[in-house]
C-alpha cells in the first residue's frame, strides 16, 4: 500500500470521539495520525495501520 504524508484516510474503527477520518503524519516502521475531529495523534504499526484503513478520502504530496 502507497502511503503519503497530508492523505486522509477513513479508518474501520470508529474513534472514541465519534470521527473516522485521519490524517497522516509521520511515516516510517511506524505510521502517525491524527484524528481530523480532536486532534488527537497515535502512532500505530504499518502492518495495523494497511489492516484498519477502509478508504482514501483523499491523497497528499
Amino acid at each position: 500500500m502507497e502511503i503519503n504524508l497530508g492523505d486522509v484516510v477513513r479508518l474501520k474503527k470508529k474513534h472514541p470521539c465519534g470521527s473516522y477520518e485521519w490524517q497522516v503524519v509521520r511515516l516510517g516502521a511506524d505510521i502517525g495520525i491524527k484524528c481530523l475531529k480532536c486532534q488527537r495523534r497515535i502512532l500505530l504499526e504499518r502492518s495495523v495501520f494497511e489492516r484498519r484503513v477502509k478508504t482514501f478520502i483523499s491523497r497528499g504530496e
